[in-house]
């Protein structure tokens, strides 16, 4: 889907609160389950700022793709590490999902509590940047359960083949993210994300609407 300037700019604060809610997310789970480590960081808040990666926004808004810095955690203070890392990984595109709730709701208020919305008006302009927001969320919550490290559905193949113990575990990680690298380049991912994006938003919508 193409952008232009101004839609660039309606769809920064989905991006910023995805983004960070999405980290955010993982790092109240890591401290939930017995591992500080996120907190000593500076990562346990939902200010986009300890969480954007520069690069990787500038990526995002240009490209397409990007990332955030991601959570560091230490396996080794979970009670159940392997469950546990599973739990933390989902965490993030779990509140993805909640955000695009929130944002569908939000508009529904609006409709509801208005009966007319101009075209350009200042409402119309918020019911975008809110249809943005939800869109956003629900791309992060797809894109990221793909199992491509280091995505976080790569966590949960990991963990549930015991592919960290595996001695080819380095040669199938490097191999992965190449292998999503060039799936990116190719556009291939577009392609293959694009029906459940298309799903759950419809799905989320029609449940609201």
């Amino acid at each position: 889907m193409s952008f232009n300037i101004m839609d660039k700019l309606l769809l920064l604060p989905g991006i910023l609160i995805g983004l960070a809610f999405h980290e955010y997310a993982h790092a109240q789970m890591a401290v939930w389950l017995g591992d500080d480590t996120p907190k000593k960081m500076g990562r346990l808040t939902i200010s986009p700022l300890p969480h954007i990666d520069f690069v990787g926004f500038i990526f995002l808004l240009i490209a397409g793709f990007g990332w955030a810095k991601p959570v560091m955690i230490d396996p080794r203070n979970f009670k159940n590490p392997k469950r546990d890392d599973v739990l933390v990984s989902l965490a993030g595109p779990f509140m993805n999902i909640l955000l695009a709730i929130f944002f569908f709701i939000c508009i529904k208020i609006i409709f509801v509590t208005n009966d007319f919305i101009g075209e350009g008006s200042l409402l119309h302009t918020v019911i975008r940047i809110f249809s943005y927001a939800a869109q956003i969320n629900i791309v992060l919550c797809v894109f990221n359960l793909f199992p491509f490290p280091p995505l976080d559905g790569s966590h949960i193949i990991l963990n549930l083949f015991n592919l960290y113990e595996s001695p080819n575990y380095y040669k199938i990680y490097n191999f992965s993210r190449f292998a999503l690298l060039i799936l990116i380049v190719t556009d291939i991912i577009d392609k293959l994300i694009s029906k459940p994006i298309g799903f759950v938003y419809n799905l989320l919508g029609n449940m609201i609407f």
